[in-house]
């Protein structure tokens, strides 16, 4: 099942999206996903933005946890 949400881009760059799709011979969505992606597989695999993320979860679990005392 797919999530429907609302992208609001610069006009030039979804001017650029609109243009790479038809050349693709595909559509300005599957392109946003595509790119959206590509981009969450690159930063799971860099370390630095998952240590960043670990840091972030464990902090808001200890305040999470702080609020439910």
């Amino acid at each position: 099942m797919a999530k429907q949400t609302t992208v609001r881009l610069p006009e030039e760059l979804a001017d650029d999206a609109e243009a790479v799709a038809r050349v693709k011979g595909t559509s300005v969505n599957q392109l946003i996903v595509d790119s959206l992606s590509a981009e969450i597989d690159r930063v799971r695999t860099d370390k630095d933005f998952t240590q960043r993320a670990k840091r972030l979860l464990e902090r808001d679990k200890e305040l999470l946890e702080r609020l439910a005392n």
